[in-house]
């Protein structure tokens, strides 16, 4: 037999009360969303037209006794800073650090107010804890920060009846003071609605003051209050669930001689109950997902279905992971703010320019891991293809630029959105950047349709735009906002307390909710998400400057009462339903580590006998293999290709047979595919950007002497502009609209003292008498191999830095910036040299030999690197140990015996049944 609903109870007893005029009730119910549900369940109970009662909330109760408005919770941070600034005049923090602990220090007052204790008693017990604490510290010793320590707790007092005065000069307050309030004025609200029967429905936990006022209506025969608490809760003296009810009914006075309705017997019914663990929360998402596909196949009703989550994050998972049966669907919960991804967007924007206005100088520069951020998020790509700027940034290496450079990129930024974004905010107050803001959120409005994911981030635009709206307002309102520093750390407040309100038709379609959102609601399936500690129940957290034992003294409540209030939801959740999913996240380290529940384990341990209750693991399909070279085998469009890049291009470099010999897989990617790195700005100058930079400035300013002999005069004049060159390349190179500094200035430094050193070398072994010829620089070689094992013939180049006469003999130099050393370029066995990786320095060498020895086979030749890191070996020249010596010499007959091995390496790569296979180190 089917468990009659909470609300379809509460509606035939109000039925039978009042059959025919409910003009005289107000229904009280936890929240409006528990009234929609409760006038729909009334319909259904009365067959004759009648006027509906006025049902509402606790909270509109309360406000309506006080007759005081409720202030929002970010405009009392500021109406409390503004009697802060009056109490402290100079001396006062700035919003930023005040927001810190003042956020928290509200909270208190609201406790002590709903709770209705005497401020002056807990301020003045808190202060004496503060002064016992110090009071060892001889006064001699007491330093500034303790006494303004002290000095805060001592204010206490004057902030709360400051604050307090304040509102209530104006008819506004925070949730504790209206209670207050609503308290003092019970006796006339009552007075003045001598007609009214007030019917309290669904409650749990209460505090102080609602415990007065529904105690005071009931005792005056006003009122009637329905519970719903389940016996296997309420007659365990131990269990949390019914830790509230069981306290009321001991202590109030109207159940001495009133009946204590209703105690009922749903929990110990039939259940199927799924206690599902995964790693990671998000893997939660994709469960729910296949929950609900299998739920519509089997015939269930969606409107009769909730899910529950735990974690309010994984909200937008949830929602993408929605089988496409899910055609209607009511989302009813608080979405944090800091959450929300327009008002993540429009932080990026903030920050972006905010970074450029804190930069120190006149100009307004902004960083580029800033603008990249903002063009790469993921509403703005939707809406905008910033490729080209992103492009243009990483191509000419921007790391701080002016804004002023878009313009000059023509139809690149022709994008009202970009240009909004990019517009610069210098010189403008905190409310025309505001104003800035308001306008991006309106042309993103503009892009926007109103079908499928865009509906959802209108949700979130709204809510932007509500928020910077208000911050407008508040901008006028409070002189104190005058810097964009103060309007960051409002922002940054603001964004924090802010949350997203979705709306939907609630009676409809799946129900999406949070966990206070579940009150007084029952379903027949329940899917419940992070059902971890410190989730649900939320744990040990102690907002609060009162601390434990203290709490407990006054009666305050603390992370127990909590956890009970979380009990109480979580089992009035499952008491009617029929099939329940409880998901929790079984990751138990890093950042994402979950706990399970202990509300899982007491479900186990408390197992009634009717619940069918088992455990299930989801967890991601691991190979048996962690991980598998690629391998691609040589089709026949693959050796087409290989013979096109051998025959009817250059060929192969010295580099592309390095990256074949370092990873096959590599060199089929960039050499054969011609898949290019990712370009990305180079925010400090790498190895190989200073490479660049040395050599670009020693070809300048050897360019001017090729194919004459040095002498000691061009060597001189070469080090007098040596710097200015390299200063110019570092322009060219390494493009930067910011001077350098820090890292930069080093490897500036660093190429200025290469290039110096270099030509300092030069002229003294000028001096010694060598005499140098330059013959070629940057000079570009080819060479086409042929040889009968070889599938055709294969081209070969090559870019030599540097080709010189020196004393007779022709030299092949190569400039390193990295560090090499002789033994690198020295050859001991000729067996397998193009095999190994080890060997590529002498491979470059010996192919640029052999490439140049083509033209010029009756001269001597020396190959050699030069590098900028072993500046002490100087030139570092190929040779064959010969017993003791080394013979530096290339002949013919040592590049007969290289082309023999250098063969070996190209049949291995063109090969067709030899397969690029991955190295992996």
């Amino acid at each position: 037999m089917d468990s009659i609903t909470f609300l379809d109870k509460l509606s035939a007893k109000i039925k039978e009360d009042f059959p025919l005029d409910m003009n005289c009730l107000t229904i009280v119910v936890p929240n409006k969303r528990a009234g929609v549900f409760l006038l729909d369940s009334l319909k259904k109970h009365y067959t004759k037209s009648v006027f509906a009662p006025v049902i509402i909330s606790v909270e509109e109760l309360i406000q309506t006794i006080s007759g005081i408005k409720s202030i929002d919770s970010i405009e009392l941070l500021f109406e409390f800073y503004s009697v802060y600034k009056e109490i402290h005049q100079e001396k006062s923090q700035d919003f930023d650090r005040y927001a810190n602990w003042a956020k928290m220090l509200l909270q208190d007052f609201n406790e002590i107010d709903r709770y209705l204790l005497k401020p002056d008693h807990v301020f003045s017990y808190l202060k004496d804890i503060e002064d016992i604490k110090h009071w060892s510290l001889d006064p001699n010793q007491r330093t500034a920060l303790i006494d303004n320590y002290l000095e805060f707790w001592k204010r206490m007092p004057e902030y709360y009846e400051t604050l307090y005065a304040c509102l209530l000069s104006k008819q506004r307050g925070y949730q504790g003071l209206i209670y207050r309030e609503a308290v003092k004025k019970k006796e006339a609200f009552l007075e003045e609605n001598k007609q009214q029967q007030f019917y309290f429905a669904g409650f749990n936990a209460l505090n102080a003051a609602e415990e007065l006022i529904i105690q005071y209506i009931l005792l005056e025969g006003r009122g009637r209050v329905f519970w719903d608490i389940d016996e296997v809760f309420f007659n365990d003296p131990y269990h949390d669930a019914g830790l509230f009810l069981r306290r009321i009914k001991k202590t109030w006075k109207y159940y001495q001689t009133n009946p204590f309705e209703w105690i009922v017997d749903d929990f110990g019914k039939e259940k199927n109950i799924k206690i599902i663990q995964t790693p990671k929360s998000v893997g939660q998402a994709k469960i729910v997902g296949q929950i609900l596909e299998d739920t519509i196949e089997s015939g269930a009703q969606l409107d009769k279905t909730t899910v529950v989550l735990g974690d309010e994050n994984l909200l937008l998972p949830v929602l993408y992971a929605l089988p496409d049966k899910v055609n209607s669907l009511n989302i009813t919960m608080g979405y944090e703010g800091k959450s929300n991804p327009v008002l993540i967007l429009l932080n990026k924007i903030f920050k972006m320019h905010l970074s450029a206005l804190r930069r120190e100088g006149s100009q307004y520069v902004v960083y580029y891991k800033e603008v990249i951020d903002v063009l790469a998020n993921p509403i703005f790509t939707s809406l905008v293809d910033a490729t080209e700027v992103i492009n243009q940034i990483k191509k000419k290496n921007l790391t701080f630029f002016s804004l002023e450079r878009f313009s000059s990129w023509g139809e690149e930024v022709q994008n009202q959105l970009l240009q909004e974004v990019l517009e610069s905010w210098e010189q403008k107050t905190p409310k025309e950047m505001l104003q800035k803001l308001l306008k991006i959120v309106l042309e993103i409005k503009e892009k926007l349709s109103n079908e499928g994911e865009e509906v959802l981030v209108k949700t979130f635009l709204y809510a932007a735009y509500n928020l910077l709206n208000r911050l407008v307002t508040y901008c006028e309102k409070y002189d104190f906002i005058t810097s964009y520093e103060t309007l960051y750390a409002l922002y940054k407040q603001v964004m924090e307390m802010a949350e997203v309100s979705f709306e939907g038709e609630p009676l409809q379609g799946l129900q999406v909710m949070g966990v206070l959102e579940s009150r007084v609601l029952d379903f027949d399936t329940v899917i419940v998400t992070s059902v971890n500690e410190g989730k649900f129940p939320s744990g040990k957290t102690q907002n609060s400057f009162i601390p434990y034992d203290v709490k407990r003294e006054f009666g305050l409540p603390t992370f127990k009462e909590k956890d009970a209030i979380y009990s109480f939801h979580f089992y009035h959740l499952l008491l009617r339903a029929k099939n329940i999913y409880l998901l929790y996240n079984s990751q138990s380290e890093g950042l994402d580590a979950g706990e399970k529940s202990r509300f899982l384990t007491q479900l186990e341990i408390e197992k009634q006998p009717k619940h069918h209750l088992s455990n299930l693991t989801y967890s991601a399909f691991l190979p048996e293999k962690a991980y598998e070279p690629i391998k691609i085998e040589k089709s026949i469009l693959l050796q087409q290709q290989l013979e096109k890049i051998a025959t009817e291009t250059k060929g192969f470099s010295p580099s592309s047979l390095s990256s074949y010999l370092r990873n096959p897989v590599q060199f089929y990617m960039q050499r054969v595919l011609r898949i290019k790195e990712v370009e990305e700005v180079e925010e400090n100058v790498a190895l190989n950007t200073l490479g660049t930079i040395i050599h670009n400035a020693l070809e300048n300013l050897y360019r001017p002497y090729v194919g004459f002999n040095l002498v000691e005069f061009d060597v001189i004049k070469m080090l007098e502009i040596a710097d200015e060159e390299v200063a110019k390349q570092f322009e060219e190179v390494y493009n930067s609209d910011r001077e350098r500094m820090g890292k930069n200035l080093l490897a500036f430094e660093v190429a200025k003292r290469n290039v110096y050193h270099f030509l300092k070398v030069e002229l003294e072994q000028l001096k010694e008498g060598d005499k140098v010829r330059i013959l070629e620089l940057e000079k570009e070689l080819f060479y086409t191999l042929l040889d009968e094992s070889l599938p055709y013939p294969v081209n070969l180049f090559g870019v030599v830095d540097r080709i010189e006469e020196r004393n007779g003999i022709v030299r092949v130099i190569d400039y390193k910036t990295g560090r090499v050393n002789s033994n690198d370029v020295k050859l001991s066995k000729w067996e397998g040299l193009t095999m190994e990786l080890k060997n590529e320095k002498i491979i470059q060498l010996l192919l640029y030999a052999l490439m140049y020895s083509e033209e010029n086979k009756d001269k001597p030749i020396e190959a050699g690197i030069y590098s900028f890191k072993n500046r002490k070996e100087g030139f570092l020249f190929f040779g064959v140990r010969e017993g003791r010596s080394v013979n530096c010499q290339i002949n013919q007959e040592i590049l007969k015996i290289f082309k023999a091995e250098l063969i070996q390496l190209l049949i291995a790569i063109l090969n067709p049944d030899q397969a690029f296979v991955e190295e992996i180190k």
